[in-house]
Order: structure tokens, then C-alpha cells, then sequence
């Protein structure tokens, strides 16, 4: 298999899940990285009318998440921990978190994603590590070509 039909198979992954299908979000993949696109929509808001940071955490944990999950071509990786860091509301338009692999070894990944409203302000970071799981990336977790 080659790298870009890796990517894409974890790209329709993504796609395939029935909570991403419900919130939107679009996944692009490369090696080492990952970039999240999220409509704003207002049932993702809270009580105060912005974004809920939950969804912050949806995309920049996904960013992060693809990322890693780039360079392991065998099995499903997992977050283990996660920071995230909400700097500024938004409460429309697109948002876009950047994963990247910013350290790895045998055992585990440590991503960094950066999420921006369609403006390019920053409105949230993160960080987090992942580890390899045991779950085979296979067609029955929606893991496939086109």
C-alpha cells in the first residue's frame, strides 16, 4: 500500500464515523500532519452563544489525533492525553485545526494542533500523546479506499 492510499483510507475513516458525519468536519491528511475543518453551526453552541469547547477539543483532537495516526500504518492509535487551550470564542464561519507531529519513538506520539477561526486569529492549542492500540485499521472500523 502506498502512503497516500494510507492517508486516504484514514481520511474516509474520518468521514465514515456517524458523529463526524453529523457535526461536518472534513479531514486532510499528510505525513506528520493533519488539518481539521469545522462549520461553526449554532447547535454546537452553549448557554453564551459561542462554539462549546467540546468541539474545540472534537477538532483539535482529531488534527493531533491523524496526525500520529499518519505514520502508523498497522493499527489505530489512541490518545492517552490531551491539553487543550480555548483563547478566544468564535461563533460562526469555519474553524481549522493543524495537527502535527512534533516528537515520536517506538511507543508514542506527541502531536501540537493549532485551531483558527476563517479569519486566521488563533483561538486554540493543544497538545497531547498517543500510543499504538491494538485495534487493526481494517475496512470494518471504515478504514478503505474509495
Amino acid at each position: 500500500m502506498s502512503t497516500a492510499d494510507h492517508f486516504t483510507k484514514l481520511e474516509n475513516m474520518m468521514h465514515s464515523a456517524p458523529f463526524m458525519q453529523w457535526n461536518g468536519a472534513r479531514v486532510s491528511i499528510t505525513r506528520g500532519e493533519a488539518r481539521i475543518t469545522l462549520p461553526v453551526r449554532k447547535d454546537f453552541h452553549h448557554a453564551a452563544g459561542a462554539m462549546h469547547g467540546a468541539m474545540y477539543f472534537l477538532a483539535l483532537d482529531n488534527a493531533a489525533f491523524f496526525a500520529a495516526n499518519s505514520l502508523v500504518e498497522d493499527v489505530f492509535v489512541l490518545t492517552t492525553s490531551f491539553t487543550t487551550y480555548i483563547t478566544r470564542p468564535v461563533s460562526e464561519g469555519i474553524v481549522t485545526a493543524i495537527g502535527k507531529v512534533v516528537n515520536h519513538n517506538r511507543t508514542q506520539f506527541i502531536a501540537e494542533s493549532v485551531m483558527y477561526n476563517d479569519e486566521d486569529k488563533e483561538i486554540a492549542r493543544a497538545n497531547g500523546i498517543f500510543v499504538r492500540s491494538k485495534t487493526l485499521l481494517s475496512p470494518e472500523i471504515g478504514y478503505r479506499g474509495i
